[in-house]
């Protein structure tokens, strides 16, 4: 069974920085295009950021273009998303997902076949 285990979230101030992790086993990790959503409290789950299969390609939802950064070691079988300038906005649980075909609606949350249990950011003002 495809695990996928997020870490590194917590609480950081305004303007701050975390990089979260995606601990990934039970699968050819190489294999999969990975994402990262993330949701907060009365709102849907939303997409962040993706990457495909070499890390070749990357793609990032408007509103963290330029502060977030995804990336992936294959032969850790790791994923990681950097962000910096936090802002309150960005307070929510973020997940991990996978899938091992690059859906053409891959910002689109329910194409994924697999997550992690997400890991709480929360930013303060």
């Amino acid at each position: 069974q495809v695990q996928l285990v997020e870490s590194g979230g917590g609480l950081v101030q305004a303007g701050g920085s975390l990089r979260l992790s995606c601990a990934a086993s039970k699968l050819t990790f190489s294999r999969y295009f990975m994402g990262w959503f993330r949701q907060a409290p009365g709102k849907e789950r939303e997409f962040v950021a993706a990457i495909t299969w070499s890390g070749g390609g990357t793609y990032y939802a408007d509103s963290v273009k330029g502060r977030f950064t995804i990336s992936r070691d294959n032969a850790k079988n790791t994923l990681w998303l950097q962000m910096n300038s936090l802002n309150p906005e960005d307070t929510a649980v973020y997940y991990c997902a996978a899938r091992n075909t690059m859906p053409s609606a891959f910002t689109k949350w329910d194409v994924y076949t697999h997550w992690g249990q997400g890991t709480q950011v929360t930013v303060s003002s």
